[in-house]
């Protein structure tokens, strides 16, 4: 465990908890690049559908989102925990309900590698899985 202050343990955890709220509200309204820059450069996520195919790189994460067809959803993401590891890195568990028009809910969840990059926190890596 690292020497941080309780202060600066708050401040993280605060920091990588927003992340996954701005994901979710990013994701929903459709806002790929800015859903893409939340990764560090060398980022990479999986989706709750296909938790172990990786798709690697904020420039493939753009285009993985870009290349989905249209689609209305809302994701809900509660249960955030977040464990500070040092300064620089953190990890994160969340659950998560995805709604869309069609179908009925998906109840999963992410987990979550965080960095700090010279621009603030960001995911270096997200796995998303499917409970039902």
């Amino acid at each position: 465990m690292s020497d941080l202050t309780a202060e600066a343990r708050r401040a993280i955890e605060h920091e990588c908890a927003r992340l996954i709220a701005r994901y979710a509200n990013l994701n929903d309204a459709g806002r790929w690049d800015e859903v893409a820059s939340l990764y560090a450069a060398d980022g990479r996520m999986s989706r709750p559908t296909a938790p172990d195919v990786w798709i690697e790189g904020r420039h493939a994460i753009l285009a993985a989102f870009l290349a989905r067809p249209a689609r209305t959803t809302r994701h809900v993401c509660s249960n955030v925990v977040i464990d500070v590891i040092d300064a620089d890195h953190a990890l994160g568990e969340s659950a998560m309900l995805l709604f869309t028009p069609d179908a009925p809910p998906k109840a999963g969840s992410f987990h979550d590698r965080f960095v700090r990059t010279d621009g603030g926190w960001r995911f270096a890596e997200r796995r998303g899985t499917l409970s039902f």
